[in-house]
């Protein structure tokens, strides 16, 4: 019975994209952000070198959800301003990683159903779907809980008003590392405009 038992919640334990913890794919284009809208790709050896500045564009950042990356995406309008960031979940390890690179804006469909995982129940169940891989990575409303086969999951309270704002041909930078520190950095900021202002007021 014990045994019977075991290999139940092992089959359970497998079956539960959040425990996939192999995330040691080498992807064909590494990013680390230099600043708020510059980037450095390198290959998937970390060599030739070429730096990509978005200045003046509206953009969104996802750094995945795993080890060592923040798990949030982030919307930067023209001026260089974070002007929305979420938590997310995206692809599981074992194969369903997130490719990393700089992407476009490919298509968005606000009713979506999947057709490589479509839902038992006909229902969709990739709403407001802002598609940026020609094999159908998006952004798409999704349990953040869980990991995806690929996709970047995002609350419904994020999704709406990133979804309104999206444009085809709008760039994607799915990267792997850190780049909460300069929403930090902003708010920071923001926060001692506040005061400063406060002081001018109270005079």
């Amino acid at each position: 019975m014990k045994k019977i038992l075991l290999i139940i919640i092992l089959f359970i334990t497998l079956l539960d994209a959040e425990n996939f913890t192999d995330f040691n794919k080498t992807h064909l284009v590494n990013i680390e952000a230099l600043s708020v809208t510059k980037f450095e790709l390198t290959d998937k050896n970390f060599e030739n070198q070429k730096i990509v500045d978005l200045s003046g564009k509206d953009f969104f950042i996802v750094s995945v959800r795993e080890p060592g990356s923040d798990g949030r995406i982030y919307a930067v309008d023209r001026d260089g301003i974070i002007w929305w960031s979420g938590q997310i979940s995206s692809g599981a390890g074992g194969g369903h990683e997130t490719d990393n690179n700089i992407f476009y804006i490919l298509s968005k469909k606000r009713f979506h159903m999947s057709s490589k995982y479509p839902s038992a129940d006909g229902v969709n169940n990739m709403d407001f779907t802002i598609k940026f891989t020609p094999d159908g990575q998006a952004l798409h409303l999704g349990n953040i809980k869980a990991m995806s086969y690929g996709c970047i999951h995002v609350e419904e309270d994020d999704i709406r008003p990133l979804y309104k704002w999206s444009k085809v041909g709008m760039p994607v930078v799915i990267m792997r590392g850190n780049y909460v520190q300069f929403l930090n950095q902003e708010i920071d900021e923001f926060e001692k405009e506040i005061e400063e202002y406060d002081k001018k007021t109270k005079k």
